[in-house]
């Protein structure tokens, strides 16, 4: 993809820029309004805006750079869009988020003329409260300055999204300043990262795609598993009560059978109670061994049917 894009990128040179384009300009406009910070930076950073942290004297750079950033990427497929959102580059396929800033260098404050007036004020306040013993006087209203400066360097970035690989080094993702090259003549490298860092995150989101139909089947494949051992366990269950029942009626017969020849021998009628209540009570159980009952006994314990999985929960892993 890197060569590809080279080929597509000699096509221009990085002194070409498009038309105006919309977003450019709001972008232009919003940062040329904005209040710089305390660090000296202005802000774009809204909808329908390219995210943009500079100082204002880069902002004339910026009308510079990002035409030929545009013109660039349009020759590797790409255009500025917005949305909702910050303004991204999309291809047919990608979209790749951007923003540009300017770095800060951090000085230790040094107090200026004013400052350094005020905090002489304050010490000469101070020895006078010491000497009249003021302690509540003594530190009250010292001066505070900032323990830094900070300055903006000119040195701006261009830097896309990061973008995960799975294996690999990532591809860049930053442009910027050097002591030759500026942003403004780094158009077509700029246009190249873009194509390349495009076609990353194609292939590693098609990899994670891939990935997440791999993980679906295996758990799809482990809840069958588990729903087929669920039903055939509560069949079994099912096979063993009846099996079980039919022991016990099996036991009961020839209990039966065992004490009907003890009652015709002589009187027993507590025994005689017990067999009659007995026979009652297995011609009671053998109706329950019925095919029609059997069947009636499935339908209620939802067995041997199409909700034989009645009662299985799927894990969440």
């Amino acid at each position: 993809m890197r060569e590809q894009a080279r080929i597509l990128a000699s096509e221009g040179d990085d002194s070409q820029a498009t038309p105006p384009h919309p977003i450019i300009e709001r972008t232009l406009a919003g940062l040329r309004k904005a209040k710089p910070s305390d660090i000296g930076i202005v802000v774009a950073d809204g909808p329908g805006l390219i995210k943009c942290e500079v100082a204002s004297l880069s902002i004339d750079r910026l009308a510079i750079a990002l035409p030929r950033i545009i013109r660039a990427a349009s020759l590797q497929g790409f255009e500025l869009v917005a949305g909702e959102g910050l303004a991204k580059f999309k291809s047919k396929t990608e979209t790749v988020g951007f923003s540009i800033a300017e770095s800060i260098r951090r000085e230790k404050h040094v107090l200026t003329d004013a400052e350094r007036a005020k905090e002489e004020a304050w010490e000469r306040k101070r020895d006078r409260a010491a000497r009249r013993n003021s302690w509540d006087d003594l530190f009250s209203d010292r001066p505070r300055f900032p323990e830094w400066d900070h300055h903006p360097t000119g040195q701006l970035s261009f830097e896309f999204e990061q973008v995960y690989v799975f294996r690999g080094g990532a591809p860049r993702r930053s442009f910027r300043d050097a002591k030759v090259q500026r942003l403004e003549n780094m158009a077509s490298d700029i246009a190249v990262g873009l194509a390349v860092l495009a076609a990353a995150k194609t292939e590693e989101r098609l990899r994670r795609e891939v990935e997440q139909r791999r993980i679906e089947e295996e758990r799809r494949r482990r809840e069958l598993a588990a729903r087929v051992k669920h039903i055939q366990d509560r069949r079994t269950t099912g096979l063993s009560a009846l099996l079980c029942e039919l022991d016990e009626l099996d036991r009961l017969r020839r209990l039966i059978a065992m004490l009907t020849e003890e009652v015709s021998a002589e009187p027993s009628p507590r025994l005689s109670a017990f067999l009659a209540w007995t026979t009652e009570h297995l011609t009671q159980r053998e109706a329950r061994l019925s095919p029609r009952a059997i069947e009636d006994c499935f339908e209620a314990e939802r067995l041997f049917g199409d909700d034989d999985d009645h009662g299985f929960t799927p894990s969440r892993w």
